[in-house]
This record gives structure tokens, sequence and C-alpha cells, in this order.
């Protein structure tokens, strides 16, 4: 039946749009057929309406699911899958059951429900841990366990992607997901690394989290961490990755927001003591957190946030002067915000205010100076290529650059906190698989939205593709391994809008290419837009503004405003004021470079934040790309913060957002719908007839069902273990079944109605025949009165009616000629008016139109034009990037280097005058001495001119005594580098020499590389001078302006040329550069300027260092040359040698084969005399060639001696190489000498014979490489112990700052305060003693249970050896004097020597089987082992006593251990350890114990020792050994009481299967196992019985087997209470009944085993309770007052959480209302009571081992002969 039929039935439910709610339900209430206009609608208020239907107008509306599929866990478990479907399921779960997820296929969809819920405890934990997905309600728990299992058993990395809009509840997901990861994957080890992870979220959230209009604690930047596992999953580790903080929320927050919450939290702490230097008070006094009106947080203490803060930063191993250093920074920066900026008179500078002291304490905690800081935050400077300019900023324009700094502070000082998380977190340990937990910003739109909305929604693009393609290839996977036909599904692919994004030319390349610009504006920007992308389907350009442009994202439109795009994608800070933070004393954390970016030889080299956002999402796409991704998509129900309160409106766009609704799509394309054959069978069996039961096969029986209910072959798929659905077909199923029981009740309702009627019928029709009787004469006399009176009025009728109609007609007839008269004249006249206007009409319509016309024409030429000028100007373009193209090719290149040659030559011209150029510096450094002593006399004089003049002369004083100090300072570095010039000189002369004996071996090529080669050097050298005084520079610079700017006057000052180089706008020097001119120009300008004006010239050193930086890559390509030549040559050599090599040994077999030949012949034919004597002769020619060889050989060992010779020639060489680090340059041409006259002193012609010179050479490179080894290891030596000494030096320091910190505190404390601190310093001292003492003392004793373990090894081999050795040398006949006294006088002991101890236990605990003893005395190894005991007593051997109780009491404990899983070995040694323990307690001796003994037991007593402390040791391993008994039955009945209590049909036929179809992921279930087996209530029955079976054959005492079934009843109750309130799919009305037979089945069994009185049934309370609330009618308040008083074991939460639960499995059944539910929350309000929701399964009753003494007689005791104990002596 299609779907498009069942618009035809009436009654049938549809949604259709609505304003307000989006969605509103409608019923049809007139039948539907094709081709009708109006559907007949009434919608829930009763009212009636007429929805149109058309192509043009709507389409049919969405079909509503039956009541029946409402509420679902899975969305896609839908029938009916579109968007009022989903929206109605989650409004549903989340108003009415409270149910704050659900699942939409693999997506868990999360609603925020503002309100603390209890569902997050260690026991929802542990329910979840080890359940597939699915089994359980949806929750976050079982999401991160879904990711937990599959890293296990696919070993691949997982990641959980939880998204969703600000408010929505993504920081709080992703922080249980952190906590389920801690809590199940423990580390192995005491380095709590798990606890180190969670430590990480209240520091970020601190650092990173604000208060918004939408939430209180919004994460206003993006975090990934993966957490690290090691091979057995635990966690050893973690790392962070963090993207696009809000930096701009520290300068500006909206009303009722707030700045980040560390800024609050330092405020609120500010009266600490140690805060006190931070000079902070109330949050309201400081402008960047007071912006928006509101400080505080309800319900949050940010003074208690900061301690969380600082315990959470001391346990990622933060010290504690880093994190005051933290506080310092973030201190420095909320003074920075209250720094008063003046504005002038003229409106184009500004000052500082003076009066206030937030700068001095901003630049006190940073370590800066306050004039340089004062100085530059009102003026920058404007650099051009022949000057620099200082230009006083607008008010405007120095807010914004203060702002910008704080913003540029705050942004490193984040870095460098997720960089140290990052190494605290960070293990050694190898990592084997990781899960990540992204928490990522959702898709945002705003009424502005600015650069940060489009990164964020940028994002969203580039997870939604990820997202939609992963949900493709599930849907794929499942369909391929049920083995069904595949057909593509058409999904949204938005990889054209990140295209539009991030492709070539796209918005972000478009943006960084417009950053470039010099003079790049928004408005230039968005006109490239505009000129670019117009075409694009994704990309639109507003009608009514040309500042902004729309992108069509997936999920919605969004306008962004250009304004601004720039400026953020730049990021810059001025370049002034971070000069002044590079002298910054704050060394802990260096906020200048947080994160070091390499530099780059000019600005366009530095990446712009688009890049790096587009970068750092690339690496993270490739993550995800590579882990199996698991989605929470979090929603915010409403803007209010209400809590259950849910707005359609906003749910609906937060579901197009994060592709929720995406999910579902793809999933009603195909087969949404999904049964397995049992489930199908189970539920729709009742549409089958009689013939299709008798079929075995369930499979072959649904085929057929499905086959004559549905026609159309291609709704429904059969797969191998399921069959697949089109939408809607569940519901047509349901209706067909619906129908088939409306059917059958109507048919019984007929039949009882009948009867009813008929016994009705019967009674009436005797009494109406009888009042008929007299009723029918009474009626009959009537009638014959009522003819004669009609007869008499029908005549009087008839002539009144005919005067009256006569009448009428006249009247009628004269009015109508009338108005046809007065109405003909009127349409005459009408007509005749319309022709007229239709005249004039005319001639309008001829002028308007040639008016049009006209107008066409200009603006279709205005237009041609326009296209004109842009054609031009592209073809112009064309033109510019062809020359710019052509100017970069290299062609260009080689006609501008045509004269390098002559630059080459130049070079050695340029080397000649050094000389003569240090010479004049020396001269200039006078005249410049000379000059500047001039300048401070001068400086003095203007001092004390102003002294006279101002007070503050003081000021100028220290800037002279400061610049005295720097001219101290100067003249130093001077005569430092007169120094180094004279030893370049000397150098350079010793370089000429070298020179000129490397020209006599080398060509010109040559000698213009070393000469290279030796400029780089000392350049180098020249470059390490200038960085070592480059602070002292740049303060000498301040100090200049400084002194200058006192003489300041308005407009702008004219500074020299050679300072054009000096600031820039952004944090990359702005020098360019571009190839250096010619050197002479560059000294010229030296000796104009004079050294010292040019030694404070920047501008000279940069292009000193850049042809110094020019000529060291000359010297390394050079040095690279050479390697490579000489690699080649040594390399020719070895295969010159090898071929020597080859060639002699191809001769030597040769040689071999020859006189093997020979001597084969001579044998063959020994007659032949012309052979014997050729052999003679090849035999003489072989001595001949041995001693020619011996000659060489003797040869080979001369040379070895001058090769010995040549290595100490070598070790003067290795002298050379030690003064590398002092003289390269001398180092290098010196080696280069020696090995030129080495080449001459030998004779290389003599050597090179028979490759021995290749040997030769072989021998010398081992000694080199010996050397070289033992060269590096000394200096690898040397570099660790001074890495070792630098280490000391800085746990020195520290602690010498922590007590130069406490004696600076010391002096301040008043005399009580110093007594007070000093008692918590010794008492603080005394605990870290006593810590110490305490490691100590813990590794003594594992190092002495280790010994001791060793010494029973050792103690138990040297037992066994004596033993064997024992029974070697032993007689018999002691045996046999035993056996003849048995029978006499046996007092129920037993002897043994003390060396079959060992034996004794072996055979009775350690190799002890149950079955071994089975057919004996229960507890018989416990018999035999007090008789033992007894026998010692006797002979009062307390040695014996002592060992015997001792080695049985850790052999018992060694046995458990070894069977911890046996349940069979733990109760056989239950109930032996007991009864040892009632012997002893029985035997003792106390009078207590001794009431029910006999007088021969009595007699039996132990006479000697009281062994009460034994029995406590016996009593506590009894306790033990019950706890593990306890704990191998629950983990064997564990699997089984879900299924059997819960998901077995005890009572056939009784539980329907409700049509949900949920769709468990195949990764869910282990594939090779099929799944979970499942097992039945007799199972469980006949585990239980086995279990008490076996503790009765054992012996154990009755009172303890009903401690243990009271305990395994307790955990039955535990496991299936916490099932059924986390499951929906089992809180039914037929679920309760099954539950409650299965509880007396249960029951039934104690009684059978006579346990009722065990205390087992009460445990089962709430469980019972529970079944009985399924089953109760839950509709009126005397229903709420029969279930208050009725579960009075069950909490207030329990009870709610069933009746949310509550689903109905057919139409019949009503859901519990939500009116009911509050009624029965308003009854318990006042009960006292645990608020757990789930029981707590680990629970323990205590147990107790009452006193039982056996009735046995010691000396009846038999030992079988099995047992091998031949030793035992019986006295």
């Amino acid at each position: 039946m299609l779907i498009l039929q069942l618009y035809t039935e009436s009654y049938t439910r549809v949604w259709i749009p609505d304003p307000e709610e989006v969605w509103k339900s409608a019923e049809i209430i007139k039948d539907y057929k094709e081709g009708d206009k109006v559907l007949h609608l009434k919608l829930e208020d009763e009212s009636t309406l007429e929805y149109s239907i058309g192509p043009k107008d709507n389409a049919l509306p969405f079909l509503r699911n039956p009541d029946i599929l409402v509420g679902e866990n899975d969305l896609t478990a839908l029938s009916y899958l579109h968007e009022p479907a989903v929206l109605h399921n989650l409004k549903v779960r989340f108003l009415e059951s409270n149910h704050i997820y659900t699942y939409c296929g693999i997506v868990l969809v999360a609603i925020n429900p503002y309100e603390q819920l209890q569902i997050y405890g260690e026991e929802v934990i542990n329910a979840y841990t080890g359940q597939n997905m699915g089994d359980m309600d949806p929750h976050i728990f079982a999401v991160a366990e879904e990711a937990y299992k599959q890293m296990a058993r696919d070993e691949k990395n997982q990641s959980i992607i939880v998204s969703g809009e600000s408010g929505a509840g993504k920081t709080v997901s992703a922080k249980y997901a952190m906590r389920f990861f801690a809590t199940v994957g423990g580390s192995a080890n005491d380095t709590n690394v798990e606890e180190k992870v969670l430590a990480s979220s209240p520091i970020m959230e601190a650092i990173g989290n604000a208060k918004t209009t939408r939430n209180d604690n919004s994460s206003r930047f993006g975090k990934y961490i993966q957490i690290g596992f090691d091979r057995r999953y635990h966690i050893i580790g973690a790392n962070m990755r963090t993207y696009l903080l809000e930096k701009s929320r520290v300068v500006f927050q909206a009303e009722e927001e707030r700045n980040y919450h560390i800024f609050y939290q330092l405020c609120a702490s500010s009266s600490l003591p140690e805060f006190k230097d931070l000079t902070l008070s109330n949050a309201e006094d400081f402008t960047y957190t007071s912006l928006g009106e509101n400080i505080f947080i309800e319900g949050v203490n940010d003074a208690e946030d900061l301690v969380k803060t600082r315990e959470a930063l001391t346990m990622l191993g933060v010290k504690e002067i880093h994190q005051m250093s933290i506080f310092k920074v973030i201190a420095s920066i909320l003074h920075l915000g209250n720094v008063g900026i003046v504005s002038e008179r003229d409106g184009e500078s500004c000052h500082i205010n003076r009066d206030g002291t937030h700068l001095h304490h901003f630049c006190r905690l940073l370590g800066i100076e306050q004039e340089q800081m004062e100085h530059w935050l009102c003026r920058r400077k404007l650099v051009t290529t022949a000057e620099t300019y200082v230009k006083n900023m607008s008010h405007a324009q120095a807010v914004n650059a203060r702002d910008a700094l704080a913003k540029h502070i705050y942004a490193h000082l984040f870095d460098w906190i997720v960089e140290h998380i990052n190494k605290a977190l960070h293990t050694s340990t190898k990592q084997h698989s990781f899960i990540g937990v992204l928490d990522i910003y959702g898709f945002e739109t705003f009424e502005i939205n600015s650069f940060e909305q489009f990164c964020i929604n940028y994002a969203n693009e580039k997870l939604q593709q990820q997202f939609n393609s992963h949900v493709f290839k599930l849907e794929q996977e499942e369909y391929m391994k049920e083995q069904i036909p595949w057909t593509l599904i058409d999904f949204y692919d938005n990889q054209p809008c990140i295209d539009l994004i991030e492709a070539k030319l796209g918005i972000l390349d478009l943006l960084d290419e417009e950053c470039k610009v010099p003079k790049g504006t928004d408005q230039n920007w968005a006109q490239k837009l505009y000129s670019q992308h117009s075409n694009s389907g994704h990309f639109e350009k507003p009608r009514m503004s040309n500042r902004s442009f729309i992108v069509v994202h997936f999920a919605d439109k969004v306008e962004y405003q250009c304004d601004g795009f720039l400026e953020k994608n730049r990021d810059t800070v001025y370049e002034e004021q971070i000069n002044i933070l590079k002298a910054s004393q704050v060394s802990t954390i260096n906020v200048r470079a947080a994160k070091p970016v390499p530099k780059g030889h000019n600005r366009e080299h530095r990446k712009t934040v688009g890049t790096q956002f587009r970068n750092s999402l690339h690496l993270l796409m490739e993550t995800l790309n590579a882990t199996t991704p698991h989605y929470v998509r979090c929603i915010k129900p409403n803007d209010f913060k209400e809590s259950f309160v849910f707005d359609s409106r906003r749910a609906v766009q937060q579901l197009r957002a994060c592709g929720v609704l995406e999910t579902i799509r793809i999933s009603a394309a195909g087969y949404p719908s999904r049964w397995t054959y049992p489930d199908f069978f189970s539920r729709y069996r009742v549409l089958m007839t009689k013939k299709d039961m008798t079929i075995g096969d369930k499979k072959q029986v649904c085929k057929n069902l499905l086959e004559t209910l549905i026609k159309d072959p291609d709704k429904f798929q059969f797969g191998k273990t399921k069959i697949f659905f089109r939408a809607g077909q569940v519901a047509y199923l349901e209706k067909l079944r619906a129908d088939k029981f409306r059917f059958a009740c109507i048919n019984i309702q007929k039949t009882v109605r009948g009867w009813l009627q008929r016994i009705r019928y019967r009674k009436i029709r005797k009494s109406a025949i009888t009042l008929q009787r007299y009723g029918r004469g009474y009626l009959a006399r009537r009638f014959a009165e009522m003819l004669r009176l009609t007869r008499a009025a029908l005549i009087c009728q008839k002539q009144y009616r005919m005067v009256r109609v006569r009448r009428e007609y006249l009247r009628t007839r004269r009015a109508v000629i009338t108005i046809q008269a007065f109405a003909r004249g009127m349409f005459i006249r009408r007509l005749y008016q319309e022709f007229l206007l239709h005249h004039k009409a005319m001639i309008i319509q001829k002028t308007v139109r040639g008016w049009l016309v006209r107008k066409k024409y200009l603006r279709a030429r205005y237009a041609a034009i326009v296209i004109q000028c842009f054609y031009r100007r592209v073809r112009a373009k064309r033109q510019l990037k062809q020359l710019k193209i052509a100017a970069r090719s290299a062609e260009h290149f080689k006609n501008l280097n045509v004269g390098m040659e002559n630059k080459i030559v130049q070079l050695q011209k340029k080397m000649d005058n050094q000389s003569k150029e240090y010479k004049t510096q020396n001269e200039q450094l006078v005249v410049t001495n000379t000059t500047l002593g001039s300048e401070v006399t001068k400086l003095q004089k203007e001092v004390e001119t102003l002294r006279s003049r101002q007070t503050a002369g003081t000021q100028v004083t220290s800037l002279q005594e400061e610049l005295e100090k720097l001219r101290a300072e100067l003249q130093e570095a001077h005569a430092q580098r007169k120094q180094i010039e004279e030893e370049f000189s000397s150098e350079k002369q010793g370089l000429e020499q070298v020179r000129k004996d490397a020209q006599i071996t080398s060509d010109v090529s040559q000698k213009e590389i070393r000469l290279q080669v030796e400029l780089d050097e000392e350049r180098q050298r020249y470059q390490n001078l200038v960085k070592e005084y480059s602070r002292l520079e740049q303060r000498y610079e301040n100090l200049q302006e400084d002194m200058s700017s006192m003489k300041f006057h308005p407009g702008h000052r004219r500074n020299p040329s050679n300072q054009s180089s000096l600031g820039s706008d952004s944090n990359y020097p702005s020098i360019s550069m571009s190839e250096v001119g010619d050197t002479d120009d560059t000294i010229q300008q030296v000796e104009e300027m004079g050294i010292e004006k040019a030694a404070m010239d920047l501008s000279v050193f940069m292009k000193l260092q850049k042809r110094v930086r020019e000529l060291e890559q000359e010297r390394k390509r050079l040095q690279t040359n050479l390697e490579k030549v000489e690699e080649l040559s040594t390399r020719k050599a070895c295969l010159f040698r090898q071929e020597l090599e080859t060639e002699n040994k191809k001769l030597k077999n040769d040689l071999n084969e020859l006189r093997k030949a020979v001597a084969d012949r001579a044998s063959d034919n020994n007659s032949s005399n012309e052979l014997q004597e050729g052999y003679n002769l090849l035999l003489n020619q072989l001595k001949a060639a041995n001693e020619e060889l011996d000659v060489r050989k003797e040869e080979v060992l001369m040379l070895k001696t001058q090769i010995v010779n040549s290595t100490r020639q070598s070790e003067n060489i290795n002298h050379i190489v030690s003064l590398k680090h002092h003289h390269p340059s001398f180092y290098k041409f010196d080696l280069c000498r020696l090995f030129f006259l080495q080449l001459k002193a030998q004779d290389w012609g003599y050597l090179n014979e028979d490759g021995e010179l290749g040997l030769a050479y072989q021998g010398l490179k081992q000694v080199a490489r010996l050397l070289e080894a033992q060269l590096q290891t000394q200096s690898r030596q040397h570099k660790d112990e001074l890495e070792a000494l630098h280490t000391q030096i800085e746990l020195l320091k520290d602690s010498l700052e922590k007590k130069q910190e406490m004696l600076d505190h010391f002096s301040t404390l008043s005399p009580d305060a110093l007594v007070e601190f000093s008692v918590q310093q010794e008492i603080t001292r005394l605990t870290n003693e006593n810590l110490d003492l305490k490691e100590l003392v813990e590794k003594l004793e594992k190092n002495e249970k280790k010994l001791k373990k060793q010494l029973r090894i050792y103690m138990k081999k040297v037992q066994e050896l004596e033993v064997s050795q024992a029974t070697k040398s032993r007689p018999e006949l002691t045996r046999q004097v035993t056996v003849q006294r048995k029978e006499k006088d046996f007092e129920g002991m037993l002897e043994y020597y003390k060396e079959d101890e060992v034996l004794l236990v072996k055979t009775l605990i350690t190799e002890m089987k149950p079955n071994a003893v089975s057919a004996t005395v229960p507890c018989l190894p416990a018999y035999i082992l007090f008789m033992c005991i007894r026998h010692a007593d006797y002979i009062n051997d307390d040695q014996k006593v002592h060992s015997l109780l001792t080695t049985t009491i850790n052999a018992i404990k060694k046995v458990l251990k070894r069977n911890n899983d046996d349940f069979e070995m733990t109760s056989f040694w239950l109930a032996n350890a007991s009864r040892l323990l009632h012997c002893l307690k029985q035997y003792s001796g106390d009078e207590a114990f001794m009431t029910q003994n006999t007088v021969k037991q009595n007699e039996h007593c132990l006479k000697n020792f009281d062994l009460a402390e034994y029995r406590q040791v016996l009593s506590d391993l009894s306790i033990q050994v019950y706890q593990q008994l306890v704990r191998v039955a629950e983990g064997i009945m564990q699997p089984m009481i879900v299924s059997a209590m819960l998901e077995s049909e005890s009572i056939p036929s009784l539980a329907g299967v409700k049509p949900m179809g949920y769709r468990n992921r195949s990764s869910s279930l282990d594939c090779e196992s099929g799944g979970p087996a499942g097992y039945t209530l007799q199972a469980l029955i006949r585990q239980l019985g086995q279990f008490y079976t076996v503790m009765a054959d054992h012996g154990l005492d009755p009172e303890i087997s009903q401690q243990v079934v009271r305990q395994l009843f307790y955990s039955i109750n535990a496991v299936t209470l916490n099932n059924l309130l986390l499951r929906k799919d089992v809180c039914s009305w037929s679920t309760g009944v099954q539950l409650r037979y299965n509880i007396s089945q249960l029951e039934e069994w104690l009684r059978g085993k006579n346990l009722h009185q065990s205390g087992a049934v009460a445990t089962m309370e709430p469980v019972i309770q529970a079944a009985q609330l399924l089953q109760v009618k839950k509709k009126t308040s005397q229903d709420a007052e029969a279930i208050c008083s009725l579960c009075t074991a069950l909490s207030l939460q329990q009870i709610v959480k069933i009746l949310n639960l509550y689903t109905p499995l057919n139409e019949f059944e009503e859901r519990v209302a939500v009116s009911f539910i509050r009624d029965i929350q308003n009854r318990l309000q006042d009960r006292i009571e645990n608020n757990q929701l789930l029981v707590d399964t680990k629970y323990t009753f205590p147990v107790l081992f009452p006193y039982t003494p056996s009735a046995l007689s010691l000396e009846t005791v038999h030992i079988p002969a099995s047992l091998s104990l031949h030793f035992l002596t019986r006295v």
C-alpha cells in the first residue's frame, strides 16, 4: 500500500507549518482524493482548517507517527523520518520524560537542561561500562564507552566531536566524557595522569571561559584534547590543541557579559597577602572587567574558583613563582586598561594622565621602563624610504593601541599556559592509541557577524563535510554487511562552499592579498569579492550594502560585515611597544614569544590569522579523518537559561545547523526501519494465517507475510539478519496490526452487546404490547376528530390565499417597470464615460512609452561603457601581471647578474682597503668622543636651564647619570671592538700568507672561495659583537629620544634618513631585505658619519649584516662543493682498490684451478714426461710469484711505518682543530697548508703499487675515525656535566629566591605573626621530613617483601630437599607400630615429623582437589589439620603449632589467589577455613564454646596453648574468602541477570515487541562472537542452584550459605533495577508482569531450598515494587495515593524515572500524564531519602560467622588412603 493512500483514510494525523511552534499537529476529517486542492483538517483546539494543496501552494503535509513510536530513544527508529517528527520526539522526551539525550543514528543529541541532574555519578559510569551502544538509554557515557571499546577492540584511534552553539553544553559534555575515560582507563601506576587530565579543565575554564548572554560559562575558544593510552588501555598522557581564542573579549564585553573568569577570580582574592603586590581591588574598579556592568554570576564564588585553579596549576607542576608571574601579567593587563589617556585641545594628540598610578603598576609588574611606555602609548613611528616620522596619535588611536597591546599580552599568556599544560600531560611512555575529544563552537549567526563568526562557520563547514561523508559510509557498510542491493544516496555536499572560502582566489586568499597591500581597506576587499565571486552559487551581494557579503552555508545564509576584517586578520601591535616589552624582567613567562614564529625577510612572510586558522583546521581534519569519529550535538532549548523549557524555533535552527536533519534525510533516503526476523515475527504474527504459523522457518514466514501485505518489492529488503523497510512502511504495518486488533475487539463487543440487548429487548417488548393496546384506541378517536377539523380549515385557507397573492403580484409589476427605466439610462451614460477614458489613456500611453524607450537606451549605453572600463582594467591587470612575471624570470636575473664577475674582482680590492678603513675608524672614534662630550656639556646646560624653569628636574639628572653610565659602557664596547680589529688585522696577514701558499696548488676560483669563507667568518664575529650590546644601544637610543622629546614642539619632526628602518607597525622588522648596494658606499657612509654614530645607526648594521649573510651562504655552498669533490675522489680510490682486490682474487682462483688441473693430468698420465716437465715449470713460476708477493708484503709493512709517522703529523693537525673554537679562520687555512705540505713531502708514486696505497689510506681513515669518536665522547661528557651544573645552579637559585622571599616576609611581620609563621614553617618542615621518612620506610618495606619472598622460595626448596632425603632414610617400622596402635587407644590426634610439614600442607592444601574428598566427611582437611595441631599441643611444642598454623594460612591464601575465578575451590576453602575456626573454638577449653560438647569432645580440648590470636587471623581469612566467593559468583551471574530478568519471555506470548527498529551500530557488536548469548530465567535459577549445591556439598555452614544467597539476590536486584531505570524499552506493563513472574519463580526457589528466612526476598523489594509500579493504573489522584503507599522501598527519583520511562507497547495503552508525575512529586517531596538514582552494585552486606560446633568426634575421623598421608601417625 502506498503512503499516498494513507491520506484517503479519515482520522489520519499530519503536521502542518506554524509560524510560532514551527509545526502543528492536525487530523484529516475528510477523505482526500488525488487531484483535490484542499485538505480538510481539524486542529488540536477542535477548530477546522482547509489546507491548500497544489504544485504551487503546498505539497501534502507530513504524516505523523503513531503515538506508540513517540518518545523513541533513536530518531531513526521513527517510521516517518522528517523534521516535524524529529522535533516532536525531542520535545516529548525533553519536557514529558526529562530525557536530555537522544540518539539520531550515530549522533547523540544532548539538550541542555539548565539544571544539575543526578545522572553522572560513578554508579552510572559503572552501569554503562561494558554495555553495547543501544542496550541502555542514550547517554554521553554510552558514546564514551563505545569509543573506548572500539579503541580496545579495533586498535584504532577514536574521536568524540562535541559541537553546538554557545550555551548548549559542549564544555560540560566534553568534561563528562573525559571523566568517563579517567574512571574506566585509570593509569596503571601512581602517576595520577587521569587526575592531571581532569585538572586541566579548571585552568582552561579560568583563562578561556567567560559569561555571555547565552551562557554563564561559555568557552571562547575551541580545543581538541587527545587522551593517550598504552597497550593495556590505561591513560598515560594527554595533549591539547586550541583554536581561535576570542581576544577582543579582553578589552570589550557587551552588556550583561563578563571578561574571562581569571580576572574576576584575582580581583575577588586581592585581599590575600601573596596578592598585595598586585595592587588589585574590586572588579568594578577596572575598565576591562566592568564594561558588562554585571561582574557577578549567580551561584559562583570567584575566590573559591581561584583556589581550585591554583590547585590545578600545582597539580600540573607549575611552580609557585611561575604562578605569581602569571597573576602579575593578568594584573598588569587590568592596570593597563585603567591607564587614562587624555586628549589635547587640537584633537590630534593626547597624553597620559599623570594623576593615575595604573601605568606605574603596569610597568612595575612587567619590569619595564615607565617613561618609555608613557611616551609610546601616545605616539607612533611612521617609516618611509628616506625618513622616519614620530607622529602623535589621537585619543581614539591611542586607546586602540593600548587595547591591542593588552590583547597581545593575554593571547601569548594563554598560549604559554596551554603549552605548559601539554608539557605536564606529556609522557615518555610510547602511546599505543588515543581518544580525542573535540569541543568546538557550533554554527553562529548574529545581527552583526564579523571575522570571528566567519572563521567559526568555516570550521563548521569542514566538520559538516566530514560528518556527511562518515554517515554515508556507515550506511553503505550496513547495507553491504546485510548483503542487500546498494543504491547511491544523494547527500548534500558543501565542497563548493568550502572552495569559496579556502580555494585559490577564495575569500581568505583575497583577504590575505588585501592585507599585503599598503593601503588596503575593507571596502576594497569587498569590491574584489563582488567582482571575483558574483557568479558563485554560495556567494551573494546584499542589495542595500556595499560593505558586506552573504555566504550561503549548509545551515543558513549569513551576512558578514566587512568592517574590521583586515585589522583582525593582520592582528598587529605597534613595534615600539613590543620593543619596550623586550626589556621586560618577567623571565618565567615570556609574553613576547610564547609561540615562536620564524621571522621572515619582510612582513609578507608573516602568517595572517586566517591562514593560521586554515592550517590548524586542515591539521585537525587530518587527525579526525585518521580516527573513528563519534558525534555529540548539543542543543540549546531556549535563550533564557530556564530549566526544561523548549523553544521549538530555536531548536529547529540548531538541528538544521548541526547536521541532525541531514542524518535523518540520509537515513530516510534508504531503509531507515530495520527489524530482526524474531522481533518482526513476534510483533506481527497476528497478521499471519494458520498455514504460515505451521512453517518452522521464521525467516520464510516473514518473507511470505511481507510479500502478501506490501505489493511493492522496493519498499522492503531482506538482509542476512534483518528486514529493511522504507520510510512509512512500519507505520503501515502498525496500522494493519491495529486494524486487526480493532476488528477483533469489535467482534467481541458486538457479541456481548447483542446478548445484553436481547435480554433488554424482551423485557421492553412485553411492556410495549400492553401500552400499545390502550394507546391505539385513544389515538383512533383523536384521528377522526382531526379529519373533520382539517376539511373546514382547508376551505377557508383557499379563499384567503387567492386574494393575498393577487395584490402582491400587481405591486411588484409596477416596481419592476420603474427600475428598468432608470437602470437602462445609467448603463448608457457609464458606457459613454468609458469610451472617453480609453481615448485619453491612449494619448498618455504613447507619451510614456516613448520616454521609457529613451531611458532604456541611455541605461544600456551607460552599462556598455562600464563593461568596457572593467574589461580594459582586466586587460591592463593581465599585462601588468605578465610584466611582473617577465621581471621575475630567469633571463631577467641573468641580465642583472652580468656584472657579478666584476663584483668578485671588486671584493679583492675591498679586502685591500679594509686595513685603511679600520685605521680611519680609530681617528673617527676620537672625534666622536669629543663631539659627544660637547653634546653632553650642551645637554648639561639645557638641564640647568630646565631645572630653573621646572620643578621636575630630578628626571633630567637621572637621565644625565644614565647617559654617563651608557657613555662609559659604550667606550668599553669601542675598546673591545678596537681589540677585535687588531686581532682581525693580524689574522688577515696570516690569511694573506696562506692565500699565497694556496696559489701554488689551486686555481683562481679556489682563491676566491677561501677569501669569501674568511670574510664570512669575520662578518659572523662582527655580528655576534653587535648582538652583545644591542640592548645597550636600544636603551641609549630610547634615552636620546626622551631627551629630544623634552624639546619637542607640535608638528612632525624630520629624523635623519639613516633612522628610516627603526620603526614599524608590526611585530616584524620592516628593514628592506633586498640586495644591499656596493660595500664601498656603505664604508664611505661610515666615514662621513663617524664610527660612533655609525655604530648607533641600525641601518648601517643591517646592511653589513646582509652582506655578511650573503657571503656566509656563498661560503657554505663552496664548502659543500669541496666536500663533494673530496668524497668523489675518495670513492674513486676505493673503487680502484676494490677492483685491484677482485682482480687479485680472480688471479688466485685461476692459479688454483690451473694447479688442480695440472695435478689431475699428472696423476692420470704418470708416464708422460712432457707433462711432468710442464708441471715442474709451472711450480717454479708459482714459487717466483710467491717470492715476489713476499717482497710486496715487506713493502706494505714499510708503507705502514710511514703511515704511523704521518699520524704523528696528524696529531699536530688535531692540535690545530682544538684551536677551532678560538680562531676558526686560522684553523681552516693552516689545515689546508699542512695538507699540501704533506702532499709535497711524500712520494706518492712510490706508494701507489698493487693497491697498497688504498690499504694505507683505509688505515689512516680508521685512525682518524677513532680519534674523532674519542673527541665526540669527551665533548658529550663535557656537555652532560655542564647541563648538570646548570640544573644545580637553577635549583640553588630557586631555593635562594624562596629563602630571600621568606626573609623579606619575615621583615614585614609583627612579632606575634612572626612566631606564628615560624611555627607554621616548622610544622611544614617536619611534615616534609615525615613524608620523606614515610617514602623511605615504604621503599624499605618493599625491599623487605622482596627479600622475604626470595627467602621463602629458597626455604621451600631446602625443605623439599630435606623431605625427599628424610623419606628415603626413614625406617618403615614406626608406621607399622602406629598401625598396630590404631584400634586400641586412638585419642583423635595425628603425629608427624617436623620435616613432613611441607608435605602435609602440600597434600592437604596446595594440591588438594575438592573432588578428592567429596565422598568423605565434609571439611576433612580442616579436621586433619586440627588433629595435627592437637598433637603439637599435646607434646607442648609451641614452634610446631606456630609453624603449622602460619603455613596453613599462607597456603590457603596462595591457593585462593591462584584460583581467584574458581567458585568451587573458593567455596571448598571457605568451608574448611570456617570449620577450622570452629574447631579452634570448640576445643579451646572456653566454657562458652563447650556447652554443646560431649564428654569425649571435652577430653579432646587443647591443654597447653591459647590460640585466640590465631582464631582472629582465621576469622579475617574467612571474611576474605567469603568476599572472594561473592565476587566470583557475581561475576558469573552478571551477564545472565538482565537477559533472564528483563528480556527472556518466561510467560509465552505476553511480551509484545515494540516497533522500535533501533539500528545498533555494527561497530558496537562483536561480529566474530555474534553478540552476547540470551539467558533465560531457568538458566539463572540453575546457576543459583548450582552455587547452593556446591556450598552444601563442601559442608559450608547453612548460615553462611544463606548470607551468600542474600548477597547474590541483592546483586540481582541492583543490576535489574539499574537496567530498568536506564532502559526505556523495558518500562512497560508486559515487562512488569514478566518481571513479577520471574521474581515469584525466584521466591519459589528460595522456598524449595528452605532459604525464605535468609532475608533474600527483602533485598528484592525495590525491584518488586518497580514491577508493581509498571502494572498499576496511573491516571487519577487515587492511583497516585496508592503508588505513594506502595513504593516505600523506591526513592522519589526512581519512581519519577520509571513513570517517565513508561512506554505503551500498543495503541490501546496510554502514556503517563505529566500532571500525574507532578502530583507524585508533590506528595513525596517531604520524604527523607537518598537522592541517588541507581543502586550501588558494589555494596556488600557485612558477613557474620556464627559458632557452629561439630557433632563429629575426632577419633571417628577416617583418612582415606587416596590422600597419601602415610607419614601421619594416629595417636
